[in-house]
């Protein structure tokens, strides 16, 4: 009798899936993996928004305190909302190996 270790099997249903996975071959940026590279792109750009209008309110520039507070809390949701999104990922990731095949 052979016996088939879960890593084998798992990287042998991958092997014969990849072709499969991408039919064709897209020239835009509709595939998942680009969208989450742009969104995570966004984060970080309000996240440095957020960064250089902090600077400037310590520095003593005339920047309104509203402004600062606005690209705070912006840059907050976008990082929580990041998060969330990983942990979604991951909880789905997690939810696929463990199923009987």
């Amino acid at each position: 009798m052979v016996q088939i270790s879960p890593l084998g099997l798992s990287n042998d249903i991958l092997s014969k899936a990849q072709p499969k996975l991408r039919p064709f071959e897209n020239s835009g940026n509709d595939d998942f993996a680009s969208q989450l590279t742009n969104a995570i792109g966004e984060v970080a750009k309000v996240q440095k928004e957020s960064d250089s209008a902090m600077k400037a309110y310590a520095a003593g520039d005339e920047v309104d305190v509203t402004k600062v507070m606005l690209a705070r809390e912006k840059s907050s949701l976008a990082f929580e909302a990041t998060v969330q999104v990983r942990n979604k990922l991951l909880s789905a990731y997690k939810d696929i190996t463990t199923m009987p095949v």
